[in-house]
């Protein structure tokens, strides 16, 4: 440590005036650098509604201050209290909880008069900006660590038993992997030495004052701040042999009512885990939108501006269907439409299955690019029989380095990883992406969809990847529409799994939307209905429904040019019947031509009512 550190001071909220102090090279109780602030700088009056649960120790020691008269009226300065002598405190950002009347990060808040954070000045090993971290306390040897140790003694650790006494922080991976491969030779395995190292070198070189900490425990979510150097003791037990000082809050927030994608990062099986990719989402915690705006304009000087932990915040929505698609896609009700993007807002994934024309794959389009606000947040992919896991997510596919123009095998991503790693973009997470899956049926879905079924039952959850080893979870934006032609393959044949994991709704010539469509399109094209009659005349003599014919093949202009009519039912309509009677003594032409649904369709003659002259 050093005494040498220059004044800071600390701008009040909306331009107020700034309090001045200083690091001191002491330690406070839990190992934290005091700071001291100098008599006559000023404190704000106001409290915002969540200092008093997030940071009751603050709270309760500026409330005590008042009471001494250590924070009075101010002399100087019509509006705000003061400090009426130097007043010292356990970090600098206990300083700047009470100064400010909320949560405050004072390693990012003290500044030098010429704008550099207080947390430049301090001689630590972590690099870059601000990280949030998820440190597993709950079960250490059978030990409950957060209860026990870390909330009541304000620190955070991992047990670290057998590493040497000489490590310091700033230690490389390279030499935490040649000290891990002696200290912990034979008592652990390979894959835990491999882990070990990762989490000892975030423990000791990345993390860094000021940084955000994360446990669970008693099934409720504990968040601190980092305020002091990493430290090597010795501990009952060998439980926490490696430690940092930390400020908690002091509630903690439970676990089933945290955002669902906070759930699915603090679901990683880790001991320490790097949260920043939600860090705005931890940051929001116990605070209303109205004190996350309110700081928006006090360190933006303007209303326009939200802080990460606003927009972070933004509800992720389905818009309700309107008039203008109904018309658009002919559909004979809105609330049928409704019920669609409601079973796609409680399950997330839907199927649309039903003959062959009844239109599955165009209203999934349609329906996913209104609900998601275009097509650039639509993806497309089509299943066969040889498609597979990694043509789906992800795997090992032969491609060419652009240098050195060698073909290598390289890990390469597939719709649904490219589409979620779109989804889960930052400023994208209230925008819901589709993933439209054509002839879901047709592949061998548990190959296909490997780990990832889990996934689709609990969003909330994440699963170590085959080939990347990344921790994945589906985001909550992103959603799954498949289609399924029961003329190719029965719905019997879908297995429980899929069932238990997706709506199914059906579009059947049988019942509407499907049903009515054709006569739709046809008056608002213009067109007579003899088309709509022909083919309720077909499917009347269809006995299996998984083989009736939808009205798509009829809706295209060249069925309407010279001879289209009778060409579309020769090529298109009548071998789909052939198939479906292969084997069968029937006459498909006879039965199915257009001349004898046309005769079956025909006006009966009116007999003259006084019978023949």
């Amino acid at each position: 440590m050093r005494d040498d550190y220059p004044d800071f001071q600390l701008r009040l909220p909306f331009g107020g005036p700034a309090a001045r102090g200083r690091l001191l090279d002491e330690q406070g109780t839990n190992g934290s650098q005091r700071f001291l602030v100098y008599a006559g700088s000023p404190v704000r009056r106001e409290i915002v509604p969540s200092f008093s649960t997030r940071k009751s120790s603050s709270y309760v020691l500026r409330r005590r201050l008042i009471a001494d008269d250590l924070i009075a009226e101010s002399t100087t300065e019509p509006g705000y209290l003061e400090t009426s002598k130097d007043l010292t405190f356990n970090s600098a950002s206990e300083a700047a909880c009470v100064l400010l009347g909320r949560s405050s990060n004072g390693w990012l808040e003290w500044k030098t008069v010429d704008g550099r954070p207080l947390g430049d000045f301090l001689e630590q090993v972590g690099w870059g900006p601000r990280r949030t971290w998820l440190i597993r306390g709950s079960n250490v040897f059978g030990v409950d660590l957060v209860q026990r140790m870390w909330l009541p003694k304000g620190w955070v650790s991992i047990p670290a038993n057998r590493l040497r006494a000489s490590v310091e922080q700033g230690v490389s991976k390279e030499q935490l992997r040649s000290f891990l491969e002696v200290d912990y030779e034979s008592t652990v395995t390979y894959g835990q030495k491999v882990q070990m190292v990762e989490e000892f070198h975030a423990f000791l070189s990345r993390m860094k004052l000021g940084d955000t900490i994360c446990t669970i425990s008693n099934g409720r979510l504990y968040v601190g701040e980092i305020t002091g150097d990493a430290v090597q003791v010795a501990s009952e037990g060998g439980t926490s042999n490696l430690r940092r000082p930390v400020e908690w809050q002091s509630i903690g927030y439970a676990y089933d009512e945290l955002p669902e994608e906070l759930q699915q990062k603090l679901s990683i099986q880790h001991d320490v885990v790097d949260l920043t990719s939600i860090q705005a989402l931890v940051s929001g915690l116990g605070r209303s939108n109205e004190e996350l705006a309110a700081e928006a304009q006090d360190q933006a000087a303007g209303p326009s501006l939200e802080i990460a932990a606003l927009a972070a915040r933004r509800e992720l929505e389905l818009p309700e269907p309107t008039s203008e698609l109904v018309d658009e896609l002919l559909i004979h009700d809105v609330d049928w439409l409704r019920e669609l993007r409601d079973l796609l807002w409680d399950e997330r994934q839907l199927v649309l299955y039903g003959p062959p024309g009844t239109g599955k794959t165009y209203l999934a389009l349609k329906l996913a690019e209104f609900l998601g606000g275009g097509p650039e947040q639509v993806k497309l992919v089509q299943f066969h029989p040889s498609y597979a896991y990694e043509d789906f997510f992800e795997g090992f596919r032969p491609r060419e380095d652009p240098a050195t123009r060698e073909v290598a095998f390289r890990l390469t991503a597939g719709p649904l990883r490219e589409l979620a790693d779109l989804a889960s973009r930052e400023g994208n997470r209230h925008v819901p992406h589709f993933l439209i899956i054509d002839e879901i049926n047709r592949a061998n879905l548990a190959k296909v969809f490997g780990e990832l079924y889990f996934l689709l039952e609990y969003r909330n959850k994440s699963v170590r990847l085959t080939y990347s080893g990344d921790d994945f979870a589906l985001p909550p934006n992103v959603f799954v529409i498949g289609t399924m032609n029961t003329a190719d393959r029965s719905i019997a044949l879908v297995d429980a799994a899929m069932r238990r994991r997706f709506a199914f709704v059906e579009l059947s010539p049988r019942t509407e939307p499907t049903i009515g469509l054709l006569r739709r399109w046809l008056t608002r094209e213009g067109r007579d209905d003899e088309p709509a009659e022909l083919l309720d005349a077909l499917n009347s003599r269809i006995g299996d429904p998984d083989f009736r014919v939808g009205p798509s093949y009829l809706m295209k202009k060249g069925v309407y040019r010279d001879g289209g009519l009778e060409r579309t039912w020769r090529t298109k309509i009548l071998p789909l019947l052939e198939e479906y009677h292969y084997g069968e003594d029937v006459d498909v032409e006879r039965r199915y031509g257009l001349r004898s649904l046309r005769a079956a369709i025909a006006p009966s003659p009116v007999a003259d009512e006084h019978g023949p002259s």
